[in-house]
């Protein structure tokens, strides 16, 4: 039987060796390397191709959410799952739009990271029950929200949405557009009140569902 090929990414030694113990018990996993930067964790995928990556959001030098963008374009093949204490929609959006195909808390049971694990490695998705929850309701209000035109936005504004969508943060759509972020965030607010939205969860989920991103 083949292993499943892991990858470990988390600026924490303790929370690391924790991991590779629980991980090295099962049959059908191996430990192939540990990451402690966003940096170290691109040039280890490249060497040592896993087939899944348990990923930290902040790390130092590069975070985990722009190391799964650049993953995700080089390496599609390789399954992501987010390990974090961060639960919060900016977070869990962005993680997932960056290409991560698994969302779980670090205070979750071990059993839910294996499943994670070992989904993402047969190219399917899992979200803690927490995440999971948080989707739901997301979707949920989204559907309750009248749908306006999209055409009320400006190019510009549509142009930001998709950003937004892609998992951007303000400073990097800054970047993107050569705006300031205070012109960015004076977009974001003008696509907030025209489509009738409260946060940037939201806007991503209209942007899906109206055509203008891909999930």
């Amino acid at each position: 039987m083949d292993r499943i090929g892991v990858l470990i990414a988390d600026d924490h030694t303790l929370f690391r060796r924790g991991v590779r113990k629980m991980l090295e018990a099962e049959d059908d996993m191996s430990v192939l390397g540990e990451a402690a930067t966003g940096r170290e964790t691109l040039q280890l995928a490249r060497e040592l191709m896993p087939d899944v990556i348990l990923m930290d959001i902040q790390m130092p030098e590069m975070d985990g959410i722009e190391a799964t963008r650049v993953l995700h374009r080089e390496m599609p093949h390789v399954g992501i799952v987010f390990v974090t204490m961060h639960a919060n929609d900016e977070f869990v959006f962005r993680g997932l739009q960056a290409g991560g195909r698994g969302y779980i808390l670090k205070d979750a049971d071990p059993e839910t990271m294996l499943r994670a694990i070992r989904a993402v490695a047969h190219g399917e998705s899992l979200l803690g029950a927490a995440i999971a929850q948080k989707v739901m309701r997301q979707f949920a209000a989204l559907d309750r929200t009248p749908t306006p035109l999209v055409d009320r936005l400006t190019p510009r504004e549509t142009e930001v949405l998709r950003l937004i969508a892609e998992g951007m943060s303000n400073r990097e759509i800054a970047a993107r557009l050569v705006l300031s972020e205070k012109t960015v965030k004076n977009h974001i607010n003008n696509i907030f009140s025209k489509l009738h939205l409260y946060d940037r969860t939201q806007a991503t989920l209209y942007a899906i569902r109206t055509g203008l991103a891909r999930p």
